[in-house]
């Protein structure tokens, strides 16, 4: 096969304790699936459907790194989350089929342009602009789908500090609800991630600050706004 310009390469993210790694396709992302998250950005819990948007696969960026402060934005926010990788197609699936279609998880932060969001939010317009940027989903390494986490603290620190903290069992819309939901308007393939939504405590970040966050029994990611 030949290429009129060269084929970009392909996005991945790390898998602990192993030289391969897991290659991404799409990145889903579900907004307000944290009660209290909800309830801080003005909404109501669960009276609606899961609202989905996307990001790019290239988005991601490895555990580690120093991200480069975003471009058209004064008001770049933290968020941190569990991520779901997708290892077996799903099209059209229910709840109770969803989790054998996990190859694993890992912790996630989905980078919000916050000010750009409002905007679109406001004028009734797609989030792409607030949502789907440049290094806008820094990863942790993933880990193979042993068993399934229903519980367990989630959490994210800004230089050393606590800003978000919680547990997966405030989920709203659980893991297999969200695959069975998304595999209805989407046929799922192997490499697509899914980032689950985040707590309460979203925040701004500014150039220099370092952020941590994890998930309990799952793992971490760090990184550091250049």
């Amino acid at each position: 096969m030949s290429y009129v310009i060269d084929p970009p390469p392909q996005p991945s993210v790390a898998i602990a304790g192993r030289a391969a790694r897991f290659p991404v396709r799409r990145i889903f992302c579900v907004g307000r699936n944290y009660a209290d998250h909800v309830r801080e950005m003005g909404g109501d819990a669960k009276s609606e459907p899961p609202i989905f948007f996307t990001k790019p696969a290239d988005a991601v960026v490895e555990s580690g790194a120093a991200i480069a402060y975003p471009q058209n934005t004064s008001d770049l926010h933290h968020e941190i989350e569990l991520v779901v990788a997708i290892g077996k197609a799903a099209r059209e699936i229910t709840a109770d089929a969803a989790l054998g279609h996990v190859w694993g998880y890992g912790a996630g932060v989905d980078l919000t342009r916050r000010d750009r969001q409002g905007e679109m939010k406001k004028a009734g317009a797609p989030w792409d602009i607030g949502k789907a940027f440049d290094q806008s989903a820094p990863m942790g390494a993933l880990i193979p789908a042993g068993g399934h986490p229903t519980q367990g603290r989630i959490w994210l620190s800004v230089n050393g500090a606590v800003k978000q903290e919680g547990d997966l069992n405030q989920l709203i819309w659980s893991v297999p609800e969200i695959i069975a939901t998304l595999s209805r308007s989407w046929e799922l393939r192997p490499g697509d991630l899914i980032f689950t939504g985040t707590p309460a405590g979203v925040g701004p970040l500014q150039r220099g600050d370092v952020v941590q966050g994890g998930v309990e029994g799952v793992g971490e990611v760090r990184f550091s706004i250049a």
